[in-house]
């Protein structure tokens, strides 16, 4: 839904302020939901303003700038933190990837592991490779398989 022009907005809260009818009439009256001539009434009631309020919406940043300086800090003195110890660091409460993308918006890298010797460095499976030939040894005649049939003995 498209928002309001300033206008209109004026309008209806002019009409109501004029006594011209009551919150639905003046709804019906300019075709806008009840809920947003409510909307505007409490809106001016609380702020003073009339202003459509888009850029206030949304989902607020829990890593703000303050972290973002404090998180550089932290990376200038130890480079090797991981985004685990960043988090506890910078006393964060947010998710592992959303300080990804902020490190990533800053320009900035992280290691990505803990450093731990490594599990096993020798192969796990000393088995041969098998070529195929003869893989299960039942499961077919030697002397006759689906592709080869014998032959007419030669008279």
């Amino acid at each position: 839904m498209a928002t309001l022009s300033l206008d209109l907005r004026e309008r209806i809260l002019a009409s109501y302020d004029n006594g011209e009818g009551t919150r639905d009439e003046i709804a019906r009256r300019f075709r806008v939901s009840l809920g947003m001539v409510k909307k505007l009434l409490q809106q001016r009631r609380h702020t003073g303003d009339i202003a459509p309020r888009h850029h206030l919406s949304g989902r607020k940043p829990l890593i703000l700038a303050s972290h973002k300086k404090t998180m550089r800090e932290l990376l200038g003195r130890k480079p090797d933190l991981t985004l685990q110890e960043l988090r506890s660091s910078a006393g964060l409460s947010c998710t592992l990837p959303a300080i990804h993308y902020a490190l990533a918006s800053m320009g900035l890298t992280y290691k990505k592991r803990r450093s731990a010797q490594a599990n096993r460095t020798a192969r796990t499976s000393a088995k041969p490779a098998s070529n195929g030939a003869g893989s299960s040894p039942g499961s077919t005649r030697p002397a006759l398989s689906s592709s080869t049939k014998a032959g007419r003995k030669p008279t």
